[in-house]
């Protein structure tokens, strides 16, 4: 799923081409993601693209005082074309096109939003204001945003009784982080998935405040620069325990363990994070059982 440092990336890579261009034609194909009606996507064409940017995991274009908000999910991607087919695109069971939008020019070029697989979680909307989307209403402070301070953070974790895990991948607690980043961010705060949040001392909060900026920025500026096309792979090639079961830690050179969850996992090294102790897999322990 792109997370904060893939859409920040894609806001910019947007920014470039889009601005100041006129969309020429927005065609949706999969109904299923949209999630608005009124006004429709069509309302789209003809109207010049201003500010390009982003909400959390939400990107958010702006044309002409109308906003195309969308939330690529776990299986969506945006795939910027330099030249669009002409022949409008048609619904097929194989084909993973959701939307496409030509912007106006003899290039013929835009972008296309597609999602893969047959659980379907892409959303598109468009909106006069970005908040009336209820996930970016819904959304806490950005752990990028610089008046984000330490006390905002420690303020946040205060009176959580949930694990650490949890509670950075809450899009209303912070916004941005998914699963994977916050695999990342434990990992460089050297701390446990599973540790409560309200139990962390006033060193460990400071710690884990620094993580979380830290790893995010590092991501944003591996991923600066890249091509929409790009940005996947340098997000794997990044990561140093998320996706890396069985792997050595490039820490300390344990192996990354995982934990799975019904429909996500969670991975974490042992030596770093919880004292050598493997955290237990309930599904694991119900297949040797």
């Amino acid at each position: 799923m792109p997370e904060l440092p893939e859409v920040e990336a894609l806001t910019a890579f947007l920014s470039e081409r889009l601005s100041g261009r006129e969309i020429a034609r927005v065609q949706p194909v999969a109904i299923s993601a949209l999630k608005t009606y009124d006004p429709p996507v069509t309302a789209l064409e003809g109207r010049v693209v201003g500010l390009v940017s982003r909400h959390g995991k939400f990107l958010d274009i702006e044309a002409g005082g109308l906003h195309l908000v969308v939330h690529l999910s776990r299986a969506g991607w945006l795939r910027w074309k330099d030249h669009l087919p002409e022949e409008p695109p048609r619904p097929s069971a194989k084909n993973p096109l959701a939307l496409r939008v030509r912007l106006a020019g003899e290039a013929g070029d835009g972008f296309d939003l597609t999602e893969a697989g047959t659980k379907k979680g892409l959303a598109v909307y468009v909106v006069q204001d970005a908040g009336q989307v209820p996930g970016v209403a819904r959304l806490g402070p950005d752990p990028l945003d610089p008046a984000f301070t330490r006390e905002d953070f420690a303020a946040l974790l205060q009176g959580e009784r949930r694990r650490l895990k949890g509670v950075l991948r809450d899009q209303s607690v912070l916004a941005g982080v998914g699963n994977a980043y916050s695999d990342e961010v434990l990992h460089a705060a050297r701390m446990s998935p599973y540790k409560l949040a309200s139990s962390l001392t006033e060193d460990e909060t400071a710690r884990l405040y620094e993580a979380l900026g830290s790893t995010l920025r590092e991501a944003v500026e591996r991923s600066r620069g890249l091509a929409a096309g790009e940005l996947k792979a340098e997000k794997k090639l990044g990561l140093r325990v998320h996706g890396r079961t069985g792997q050595p830690c490039p820490v300390c050179g344990d192996t990354v363990r995982e934990v799975s969850f019904a429909d996500s996992s969670l991975q974490y090294c042992p030596t770093c994070q919880t004292g050598g102790k493997p955290l237990a897999d309930r599904r694991l322990s119900r297949l040797l059982k």
